[in-house]
């Protein structure tokens, strides 16, 4: 059966069960669109590639499956290159499918030219400049294979206009599967639960590698059998179940204190599916210096590349997790839970909140909010306040860029969320600075009638920038407050939906359950003071346990 690489595209796009994609249209991939056109397809037409881009790592993230985004040659790319970076950092597994100039027009600079393949080769998982229409049906398929296995991760499929349109003899590539995983080391997995057992003062740190593996119940095993607390990278959030009296919370940053000081404090840390990320460990130098380590990470590149470990382990933390469970001993460890419930009593006592404070505002939603909402935010103070004080249901419950720190990240990746779980309720926490980037997707939402609640904290500033300026900076405050005044309860109102603004001074009488049980899209304008601060906090450079703590700043 003769077929042409636009066909095959989307041939290929409906045998791996892709049933929406994201993106927006132009020249060099109008034979792409023209064929969607007729293939059942759902399109949602973003309106700009770097939302476009969100908007499927919204769909991915949440889901756990790959998504795809499509764009056009030049600028189409130039714009998704952010969302290409932070799906890669984040470990989410994208599709994109972009449109070059026909293949005798490369290198050429031809009108909307840019070097794709050169571009994101160094920011994507794998990527691919098809050169002839044969090798079509091969990359698709390889494409979605190699997003999904071992470390997920963006792929880049660059497709020159020509081949496009090239009509060939076309045979389907076998239906996509999920890769296999390769079978762990079971000598190195009983070394490593003898390790645990033989520890005095154990912790578990673990990351967004358990989530992407599913590893919910393993991990809360091994905890529980083990008596061993558990704290999160910012990306593990959700990982644990918040609810849990071994659940220490946030490590790094903007951690809690006590998180970091027993953490410091621990003979061993069994870290699962993260990567010591600098916002985590704070000055490597003072990070843990007395624990042993034993790494279990997807990703063998990971292993040693920052902190040696004493037994490294690659592998799937669901099946290492499994494979280790049978050979954990029950423990109590009476001592060190003694220790661990008096350091947190004596560290994380909150302030009792004013109801204008952002964290009232977060709880106060959270308690109206169903017990399984996703929630994304975009980066920034509201980031923290909410990484800190919502308690995310287990698992895929909290989207947010970790690792590139992507402000305009929060409102799209909702829309994706809350288009690929349209019986959850989604809730997107953003600020001013960071939702003026993407704002433009407001129209998209509109298109769309999602059942999304955009809260967003507006403090007239980029608040986390200006925080750093006014502690480490001798409050030289520059380029950071906004002169005009931005009236996004009107601008939400012209692109069709409903929007309220709410007064610092009326908070305490906001009803949150007013605004969440309605149907469709809502954004919530909350008017915040300005010198308002996320504590506790590391001073850039500074080891976690040299934390400013918030009772004595504010």
């Amino acid at each position: 059966m003769k077929m042409n690489g636009a066909q095959i595209i989307i041939k290929s796009l409906l045998e791996q069960g892709i049933k929406a994609v994201t993106g927006i249209p132009g020249s060099a991939n109008l034979p792409i669109y023209s064929e969607m056109s007729r293939s059942g397809i759902t399109h949602i037409l973003a309106r700009h590639e770097q939302g476009a881009g969100f908007i499927a790592q919204g769909m991915a993230r949440s889901t756990g499956k790959p998504a795809v985004v499509m764009a056009t040659s030049g600028p189409g790319v130039m714009n998704l290159l952010t969302a290409i970076a932070d799906a890669n950092l984040d470990s989410v597994p994208i599709i994109a499918i972009t449109g070059q100039v026909a293949l005798p027009l490369i290198g050429t600079d031809a009108f909307q030219e840019v070097n794709t393949y050169g571009l994101t080769f160094p920011i994507a998982k794998h990527s691919y400049l098809v050169k002839n229409t044969a090798e079509l049906p091969r990359v698709m398929a390889e494409a979605f294979r190699v997003a999904v296995s071992g470390r997920p991760g963006p792929v880049v499929i660059d497709v020159p206009k020509d081949i496009q349109i090239q009509e060939i003899e076309f045979e389907a590539e076998s239906n996509y599967t999920s890769p296999k995983m390769p079978e762990p080391d079971i000598r190195s997995i009983i070394d490593a639960a003898k390790m645990i057992n033989r520890a005095r003062k154990p912790v578990i740190y673990a990351g967004g590698g358990v989530i992407a593996s599913g590893a919910f119940n393993e991990l809360e095993e091994l905890a529980l059998t083990g008596n061993i607390p558990v704290a999160v990278s910012l990306m593990g959030l959700s990982a644990m179940r918040h609810d849990s009296d071994l659940y220490l919370g946030l490590l790094g940053m903007h951690g809690n204190l006590s998180t970091n000081l027993l953490v410091n404090d621990a003979d061993l840390i069994i870290c699962i599916g993260a990567r010591f990320g600098d916002r985590t460990t704070g000055k490597l130098a003072g990070f843990a210096g007395k624990s042993s380590l034993i790494h279990i990470d997807i990703d063998p590149s990971e292993i040693n590349k920052i902190r040696k470990s004493r037994i490294p382990i690659s592998g799937d933390a669901k099946s290492i997790l499994t494979h280790m469970l049978p050979h954990i001993e029950r423990k109590e460890r009476r001592e060190w839970l003694t220790t661990v419930n008096m350091v947190k009593a004596g560290n994380d006592r909150s302030p009792a909140y004013l109801p204008n404070h952002p964290v009232s505002i977060i709880k106060k939603i959270a308690a109206a909010a169903s017990p399984d909402a996703i929630i994304t935010t975009d980066v920034g103070q509201h980031q923290m306040w909410v990484a800190r004080n919502y308690p995310f249901a287990r698992g895929r419950s909290f989207l947010t860029s970790g690792g590139l720190g992507t402000m305009g990240f929060g409102l799209p990746a909702a829309i994706g969320a809350a288009y690929a779980n349209p019986d959850k309720e989604v809730i997107c926490f953003t600020g001013d600075g960071s939702i003026l980037m993407n704002i433009q997707e407001l129209a998209t939402l509109s298109d769309l009638n999602l059942n999304l609640k955009i809260v967003l904290m507006n403090n007239g500033q980029l608040g986390l920038v200006r925080q750093q300026q006014e502690l480490f900076y001798d409050k030289n405050y520059f380029a950071t407050k906004f002169s005009s005044y931005t009236d996004f309860t009107g601008i939400a109102h012209h692109f069709g939906i409903r929007s309220v603004s709410i007064e610092a001074g009326m908070h305490g009488s906001f009803r949150p359950e007013d605004y969440l049980n309605e149907k469709g899209p809502i954004l919530l304008n909350m008017h915040i003071d300005t010198e308002y601060n996320v504590y506790p906090m590391v001073p850039p450079g500074e080891a976690n346990i040299t934390m400013l703590k918030e009772a004595a700043c504010e």
